[in-house]
């Protein structure tokens, strides 16, 4: 499958999208033959959801929160102990029951309303066909003062572009990313789809050994299997470089409501 980048934008894209067929996403198709149980997807996916809860936990409170591509759900679950109202919209119908009884998730945007206080969209932009069209439909969604926050892998990621890891590019630009986004095509994404970009943050969510296990091993798993080589003080430092260089794994857009959204 071929790889594209602008030579103007730095946008990557896949060359082809057919395989993201009717149905795909919500039978399972992005976790591939065998997924694993949701139990286990939950407990994988933890720290990532106690991480974004912390990071809005502030603006939770009796407010009306929607998670777009709310993927295994752990992340509502958080937010149902502080704000007023969770909704998800997830595509995958094992999620949706999964959930029946204990959260309301969604299929589609038609079925959420609107009037929300705060909308999230967790690494699930680089998988849209159209994501354009998806950020201004989640920005008509907002009250005038809300704020939609958007989570996704960086396209300048440093073991894509200044440690070059083959094994990571290969496992990076694989067929579920249709786009990868670097700072500046993210924030003009949310301007064309209608949306004021209050910030655009580096973010790096691994750690040192995980990229060390990257360019030795050329696999996954180093802050977990290395995790020794890690400490608190190590982790800040590297993931504070990283940011300053721009290099780090994710970016997260703040955007707002315009006067004509």
């Amino acid at each position: 499958m071929q790889i594209l980048e602008c030579e103007d934008c730095g946008l990557v894209m896949l060359h082809d999208q057919a395989h993201i067929h009717d149905g795909f996403y919500e039978n399972s198709g992005m976790h591939g033959s065998d997924p694993i149980p949701m139990e286990a997807w939950l407990s994988e996916t933890d720290w990532d959801d106690q991480r974004r809860f912390e990071m809005v936990k502030a603006i939770l409170p009796n407010k009306r929160l929607l998670d777009f591509g709310c993927g295994a759900g752990g992340f509502l679950r958080k937010a149902q102990r502080l704000a007023a109202e969770v909704v998800g919209v997830e595509l995958e119908i094992r999620v949706q029951d999964y959930w029946a009884d204990q959260l309301k998730i969604a299929p589609s945007l038609d079925a959420v309303g609107g009037g929300y206080d705060l909308i999230t969209a967790f690494h699930v932009v680089e998988h849209l066909q159209n994501p354009r069209d998806i950020i201004s439909d989640l920005g008509k969604l907002l009250k005038p003062e809300g704020r939609l926050i958007v989570e996704v892998p960086s396209a300048d990621d440093v073991l894509l572009t200044l440690y070059d890891c083959d094994a990571f590019q290969r496992f990076t630009y694989w067929s579920q990313h249709l786009f990868l986004f670097n700072a500046s095509t993210l924030s003009l994404l949310a301007k064309r789809a209608g949306l004021k970009v209050v910030a655009i943050q580096h973010y790096q969510r691994y750690s040192l050994a995980n990229h060390l296990h990257w360019l030795s091993q050329g696999k996954p798993g180093g802050h977990q299997r290395w995790n020794f080589l890690d400490t608190i003080e190590l982790s800040h430092a590297y993931a504070h470089v990283l940011a300053s260089l721009g290099k780090t794994d994710t970016l997260v857009a703040h955007l707002e409501p315009t006067s004509t959204v």
